[in-house]
């Protein structure tokens, strides 16, 4: 059974969701024979209103006043029918059409994607990271002083190197809060050099560098923000490549991750439905190995047939370079030329091209699931395979959506209403309130960030990036037992601004026949 994800289809079935509607847009919507319901006169703008002329501008002005109220009131029985059709966290969703009829073959990153963690991890690299700086490039003790704040920082987030600046930059390169400008892709106009922080991984690093930042600038200690982001970066690194972070999960599996009952249901559907499957990670394999024998059993690598690790990924995709080689389960490399890829056998490094080689998986009949839109999701899906994102922090903003706190009715009325001469005190009063509304709603989200995937009323990066890489997206690899394996996703038409019919700022705009020009007079 599919999950329902559209929050209007439960409403439309409903009467009651119907007149709710129908009084929210004024009644404006037109029936299948192109007739429009009718408009109460209560909602219609009185005469005067329509001429905008100096001798009407108090009834226009509460009239205005009047058709805000109306719309709250209207607005508000209307969310309450919304949030009782809510999205259903386990959905997939689609930015491509994907049908898992067409998929015989299934790959899987594996952190964050078949293991997935508990907040200690997060706790445990914050902690190892800051005793770094610490102990091998002697920051000052005090920093000691600073824990791990496990919702202070989201995904997606850029970070202006020279400036010492964390900052959410929507689809449009602009920052969250106004008007300066950034370029993408590693530099900025002036040259500063931006850091995008798109895996989970990335978490405690940037809560790391705030906290750092806020030490020298609350002890007024004048420092270099490229050496500090060098030496953050560098100690984070220590976190895994000296596998001080490996060794510890290892050492406490049970606490760090959680376990995986439905990502071994999820593998053995794939397995009993004859797909192959492979494994493409950076982890090392005694890593991979321990906790693959937690999640799924000992047993795992007999699902897999292809197991390649420490990939070096994104390099994975787009070095020719470097290639296979096999590792045995004590972790000796083996020096022999590798000319097919062994079911059982683990490899080592390798790259993309070789693999399609061997294995001449490619195209639409492969689905790869990966966390990180850059080292996982960002190939050439044309001649390569189709990916799927697992986004693990998106479950919190679909269930955060649900609350009926988000929706504001002066989205729908504000647009059009400035154009009345008159209404110029009401509307200024209306965008004090507009922007109390979008306060309100960041901080439903995250008070620091707001919404991983909204800046206000644009997508953010990251939003963007994830709708250019992912055919399709979801909340953990569990959402797919929710979906027979014949299933199509498809996905939604989203309207341009000129082609919706059901918009709100058009349809309340219609129903109280405010004009599309200003009417002012020629007075003024």
């Amino acid at each position: 059974m599919t999950p329902s994800s559209l929050p209007f289809s439960g409403l439309l079935r409903s009467k009651r969701g119907v007149n709710a509607l129908l009084r929210w847009c004024g009644g404006a919507l037109r029936s299948p024979g192109g007739t429009s319901s009718p408009v109460s006169p209560a909602r219609m703008p009185p005469p005067g209103a329509r001429r905008c002329s100096a001798s009407s501008s108090g009834d226009t002005t509460a009239w205005l006043w009047s058709v805000y109220h109306q719309t709250k009131r209207q607005s508000e029985d209307l969310t309450q029918i919304l949030s009782s059709n809510s999205v259903n966290p386990d959905t997939i969703f689609a930015n491509n059409e994907t049908s898992l009829h067409d998929i015989e073959i299934y790959g899987f990153d594996y952190d964050y994607t078949l293991a997935f963690y508990s907040s200690h991890l997060h706790t445990l690299i914050f902690n190892i990271a800051r005793d770094i700086l610490i102990q091998e490039h002697r920051y000052p003790a005090g920093l000691r002083e600073y824990e791990y704040i496990p919702d202070f920082v989201v995904r997606g987030l850029h970070y202006d190197v020279q400036k010492a600046l964390l900052m959410k930059i929507d689809a449009f390169h602009y920052i969250q809060l106004g008007t300066v400008y950034s370029d993408f892709y590693g530099k900025s106009s002036h040259g500063h050099t931006m850091k995008q922080f798109m895996d989970i991984f990335s978490l405690p690093e940037m809560t790391l560098l705030c906290c750092v930042n806020d030490y020298f600038m609350k002890h007024n200690i004048d420092y270099e923000p490229v050496h500090l982001y060098k030496d953050v970066k560098e100690a984070i690194g220590d976190v895994h490549v000296k596998g001080i972070m490996y060794r510890a999960v290892e050492a406490d599996i049970e606490k760090y991750i959680c376990y995986g009952e439905q990502t071994h249901a999820v593998l053995r559907k794939l397995s009993e439905n004859g797909k192959k499957m492979f494994l493409i990670t950076n982890s090392p394999f005694d890593f991979v190995d321990r906790g693959m024998n937690y999640i799924v059993g000992k047993d795992w690598r007999s699902l897999f047939d292809v197991v390649i690790v420490q990939a070096d990924k994104p390099g994975f995709f787009n070095d020719r370079r470097k290639p296979f080689r096999r590792v045995t389960d004590k972790g000796v490399l083996l020096w022999d030329r590798i000319h097919h890829l062994e079911k059982g056998q683990i490899y080592k490094q390798g790259n993309l091209y070789e693999f399609l080689r061997l294995t001449g998986w490619r195209g639409s009949k492969v689905l790869y699931f990966g966390d990180h839109i850059y080292s996982d999701l960002a190939v050439r899906k044309d001649i390569v395979f189709k990916v799927s994102c697992i986004e693990i922090s998106s479950h919190v903003d679909l269930n955060t959506l649900n609350n009926p706190s988000v929706f504001c009715p002066l989205f729908a009325v504000l647009p059009r209403m400035q154009c009345y001469p008159a209404s110029q005190a009401v509307v200024q009063q209306w965008i004090k309130e507009r922007e109390h509304m979008r306060s309100r709603t960041k901080d439903i989200f995250n008070g620091q960030f707001g919404s991983l995937f909204r800046t206000y009323h644009n997508p953010t990066y990251f939003s963007r990036r994830l709708s250019r890489f992912a055919d399709i997206y979801m909340a953990s690899l569990s959402c797919l037992l929710k979906y027979d394996l014949q299933h199509t996703f498809f996905p939604r038409r989203t309207p341009l601004q000129h082609e919706s019919p059901f918009w709100p700022e058009q349809t309340c705009v219609n129903a109280m026949n405010l004009p599309i020009e200003s009417r002012r007079s020629k007075t003024e």
